[in-house]
């Protein structure tokens, strides 16, 4: 009689709390239907007004990356305020705040394991705003040269001119120099020859300059005019280097300005009859003169 009393007495506090739990998620559901929804409706509030941003209010903005991180930093706020709503909603404070104190904690940890990545995050957030760098550069850095075809929170993607495309951290990029050809519309171009000994050398300079100068018709801007200058005695000839100015945006103009201008100065030379000399080797063996000795071979029989 008592087992049974015990039984039927702990089956009615089972069955109280079963009911306790049923009416409290009664009562409940409507607000976390309501917090479903709150979510649902920032989520995409979020996702369009990261499009809004990126298409309407970055419109004239030319760079793609600050674009696109603003679109993301405003669709990550925007959940993150969702969130939190829904956990209001769900008079879930105690529990927000279990979750902020949480956050910071597993913040700090993520944050010194992941300093680098961090690192490279924040350094990216800034290339993306720098004027000196922009999608479609050709820029030389960390040893490596080519066309700039992304900037994003974690690297600077760069294609060589080999098509190889090569990721470089962000955080590399702030740290050292780089060199940007697109940064500006003109640039100096520098080629190096030499002529021989016999030559007139101002006859030398008036036609290495003409032909440069019929070659690229050079304009008389500030600062542009085309120099001129002997540099050394040389092995075989006496050397100089000329330089110039045209527009440049990437190493293939270089190459290409050089080429020309290499093409233009040989052919006036031929015109000129100027020398460009090779390198002679004189072999002078003065007193070391070579000498022949006979050697005699007895065969003995």
């Amino acid at each position: 009689m008592f087992k049974d009393f015990d039984l039927s007495r702990a089956f009615e506090k089972i069955m109280d709390k079963l009911y306790g739990w049923g009416e409290d998620i009664i009562l409940a559901t409507p607000n976390f239907l309501l917090a479903i929804v709150v979510f649902v409706a920032f989520w995409y509030v979020g996702k369009y007004l990261g499009h809004f941003i990126k298409r309407v209010l970055l419109q004239k903005v030319g760079q793609e990356s600050i674009k696109a991180i603003l679109a993301r930093t405003a669709f990550i706020i925007t959940v993150l305020i969702g969130f939190f709503t829904a956990l209001a909603i769900l008079d879930l404070d105690k529990v927000l705040t279990s979750v902020l104190a949480g956050a910071g904690v597993v913040g700090l940890a993520i944050g010194l394991a992941l300093q680098g990545t961090l690192h490279n995050t924040f350094s990216g957030f800034i290339l993306s705003f720098l004027p000196n760098i922009q999608i479609g550069d050709w820029i030389v850095t960390n040893n490596h040269e080519g066309k700039v075809i992304d900037i994003n929170l974690r690297s600077v993607i760069i294609m060589e001119a080999d098509n190889n495309a090569v990721m470089i951290p962000n955080s590399k990029i702030i740290d050292s120099p780089f060199k940007n050809f697109t940064g500006t519309k003109r640039s100096r171009i520098t080629i190096s020859c030499g002529v021989g000994y016999e030559s007139d050398l101002e006859v030398v300079k008036q036609v290495t300059t003409n032909a440069i100068e019929r070659l690229f018709n050079q304009q008389t801007n500030k600062n542009e005019e085309i120099e001129f200058f002997y540099t050394e005695f040389g092995d075989s000839s006496i050397n100089y280097v000329i330089r110039f100015w045209t527009a440049v945006k990437d190493r293939k103009d270089i190459l290409s300005a050089q080429s020309a201008g290499i093409m233009a100065i040989k052919a006036a030379y031929n015109t000129h009859n100027i020398n460009i000399p090779f390198p002679i080797r004189t072999l002078d063996f003065g007193k070391n003169k070579f000498r022949s000795d006979t050697i005699s071979i007895k065969k003995t029989e």
